[in-house]
């Protein structure tokens, strides 16, 4: 890890221990001004438990963390003055309207009216919800709520966000909104972390960190981790792709296998030296599969990989 004094979130050795199971094990990184910074990974693989440290929620067992330069270990309360943290539930009041949550938020951060007008209008627009403000929160959908919870969150021009899977069961359209408020808060030199259990939603971020089961795995941009990848990606398309894993179980120089649809997404030592194997396993079997190509690596495949491969760390 290498940290500048544009480092607006640093951690090293962020370790937090529940009974009978590590949660977060010496997690190290850095988020820096004006980056999204994505924490990937399954559910147990310790994103929200890193995010409750950060926000000044819970405190880590070892390791230290600073956000915006104020420890959050020393001075949680300090820490807090700089960031917005919007956890999974975000606390909406339904039975006010939007405008009112907008309010609330705004007089709990000491926003005064006219930024609060100004600045609402900006992230409603974004948000597509400007037509909206006087529907009550608990009348809107799950997508809109999260888009709401994330206009609540910006009110005040935080210095760092935390997002704790902020778009879990939000449909396309709320997505793309959601992500697009990120990108256009990137101007004004913001740093935000956020959590996500879609691994194509990684591709979206300037630099992720794969976790599983607490440790980290990676930590770069997508391309870079795309091109360190020394293995090769296969699809092999079928109308049985499901047969045709089972035929290829156990076949030298395979390290991973995933069911996409009608495709059978898998990782090889070598290219060259495993697709006229796997042609020769497959033919002759009625339906086993239509065609072998290779394809550019995703997030998800080196995630995949890793975790078959034994989990190894690599910074």
């Amino acid at each position: 890890m290498t940290t500048d004094v544009q480092s607006a979130i640093v951690t090293q050795g962020l370790t937090k221990s529940f009974p009978g199971v590590r949660a977060v094990d010496a997690l190290t990184f850095d988020v820096r001004a004006g980056e999204i910074f994505g924490l990937v990974g399954p559910d147990g693989a310790g994103k929200t438990t890193t995010l409750r440290m950060l926000a000044g929620i819970m405190p880590p067992d070892a390791g230290t963390a600073t956000i915006a330069g104020v420890s959050v270990v020393r001075d949680p309360e300090g820490a807090k003055q700089q960031l917005s943290y919007m956890p999974q539930r975000f606390g909406l009041y339904e039975e006010l309207s939007v405008d009112e949550n907008i309010r609330f938020y705004a007089d709990l951060f000491g926003v005064k009216r006219g930024e609060r007008e100004r600045r609402s209008a900006q992230l409603l627009q974004a948000a597509g919800m400007s037509e909206f403000r006087t529907r009550f929160a608990g009348n809107l959908s799950g997508g809109m709520k999260q888009k709401l919870g994330l206009v609540c969150a910006l009110i005040h021009h935080p210095r760092v966000v935390l997002l704790d899977e902020p778009t879990t069961g939000v449909d396309p359209v709320s997505r793309r909104d959601f992500w697009r408020i990120l990108y256009e808060l990137l101007a004004e030199g913001v740093a935000i972390l956020t959590s996500t259990a879609y691994l194509d939603e990684a591709e979206r971020c300037h630099r992720v960190a794969l976790l599983h089961q607490g440790r980290l795995l990676f930590c770069d941009t997508p391309a870079s981790l795309k091109a360190r990848m020394v293995k090769a990606v296969l699809v092999i398309a079928s109308r049985n792709p499901r047969n045709a894993r089972g035929l290829l179980e156990g076949a030298e120089g395979i390290s991973s296998m995933v069911l996409h649809g009608d495709d059978l997404r898998i990782v090889v030592d070598s290219a060259a030296a495993r697709i006229p194997q796997l042609e020769a396993r497959l033919k002759g079997t009625q339906g086993a599969f239509d065609s072998i190509r290779q394809v550019e690596p995703t997030i998800e495949d080196i995630f995949v990989d890793a975790v078959g491969s034994g989990g190894a760390v690599h910074a």
